[in-house]
């Protein structure tokens, strides 16, 4: 023990590093816990249904799949498990997965806990490339056509928001964000300028899209997601440490040997990628980025060594139990995903600004 810790620990009190020695413990506890709850969710999920197939059936279908004994079931329970079930459950866990991971990153290179991945234009421009392929009827790339339309948009809007709030080589944080609220402004008038022209049947399948749903899960529809997230996910964590120091403050950063401006550049096309994929195959999904950051910091601390992978497991897991939520909970009927989420996570959100402004009389 050095005289430094000698003397903070001197007379009883508490040392201010016994914290920082007891946060990896809790960071891996959650993890494991993170791990276990999406382990007992995801068959209960593949067995939950109109068609209903027991939790034992399903695990040994798996092991069967893998050729690890259990058993084949029936054809129509088979084909419900492995054609419909599985995959809206993976396309869950990405979309969850890369939603979460995108809002821990975007309120770290924000410095702003309001932050979230439709702040820079993401969400609304890819609903723009969307909407705008359905109101005009496009469909030349068959099924993938509105997906590959709004991931290709919404890239593009994030893009031209960096462009447009860039100057003089660099980019304040402040005109990213204003500017990214003037794009989605515009992205929403450009969105109700299709509604007014389109028919009927678009009009309905526009609303469809953008309250957000997994109903439409096809493997092909995973394997289109996949890439895009499983490099996002991947590269995300291996900036954690950047963006502790980048909490402190670009002055102190850029001290400590951080280049903040590729940080940000990288991390924003991180986050556009993810968003962008996500949106492209699920519509808009609101408050899984800005509120499941929020749980981890406050349950393990702000260090994004543990959020940033930690967002990304908890997403996955909100976004498993909405959806089992939104078609179990009106059933045969089903609730749209976007709308269960805004429902769920709004109140939360209202609790934590009146905590927060409780106990620091405001964003500190």
């Amino acid at each position: 023990m050095t005289v430094l810790e000698k003397a903070t620990t001197r007379g009883g009190a508490p040392s201010p590093e016994a914290p920082a020695r007891r946060r990896p413990s809790v960071s891996w506890l959650l993890t494991v816990g993170l791990v276990v709850g999406l382990l007992v969710l995801v068959p209960v999920a593949a067995g939950v249904g109109a068609y209903p197939i027991p939790v034992g059936d399903v695990l040994g279908s798996v092991l069967h799949r893998v050729g690890l004994g259990g058993g084949e079931l029936d054809r129509v329970a088979e084909s419900v498990l492995w054609n419909v079930r599985f995959p809206r459950i993976v396309l869950a866990l990405l979309v969850g997965a890369s939603l979460g991971c995108a809002g821990a990153l975007m309120q770290g290179v924000f410095g702003n806990p309001l932050a979230e991945p439709g702040v820079i234009g993401v969400s609304s421009g890819a609903a723009v490339g969307a909407v705008a392929a359905i109101a005009f009827g496009v469909n030349f790339l068959g099924t993938w056509t509105v997906s590959v339309f709004a991931f290709v948009a919404g890239l593009g809007t994030v893009l031209l928001v960096y462009a447009m709030s860039r100057s003089g080589g660099r980019t304040e944080v402040v005109t990213l964000i204003l500017t990214g609220i003037a794009v989605n402004a515009f992205a929403g008038a450009v969105i109700g300028l299709f509604l007014f022209y389109a028919d009927t049947a678009a009009v309905n399948q526009i609303t469809f899209w953008q309250l957000g749903s997994l109903a439409q899960a096809t493997w092909p529809k995973v394997l289109a997601v996949l890439p895009c997230a499983v490099l996002g996910l991947a590269v995300a964590p291996w900036y954690a440490r950047r963006l502790d120091l980048l909490s402190l403050g670009e002055r102190p950063a850029r001290h400590l040997g951080v280049d903040v401006e590729r940080l940000r550049v990288v991390l924003v096309l991180v986050i556009a990628l993810l968003t962008a994929a996500a949106v492209s195959v699920a519509g808009i999904i609101g408050f899984v980025g800005l509120v499941v950051p929020h749980l981890l910091r406050m349950a393990a601390g702000p260090g994004h060594r543990f959020l940033v992978p930690g967002s990304a497991l908890l997403g996955a897991l909100v976004l498993l139990g909405a959806d089992l939520a939104a078609r179990t909970v009106a059933a045969p009927a089903e609730l749209p995903l976007g709308v269960l989420t805004a429902l769920l996570g709004s109140p939360f959100f209202f609790w934590l600004l009146r905590r927060t402004r409780r106990r620091q009389g405001g964003w500190a």
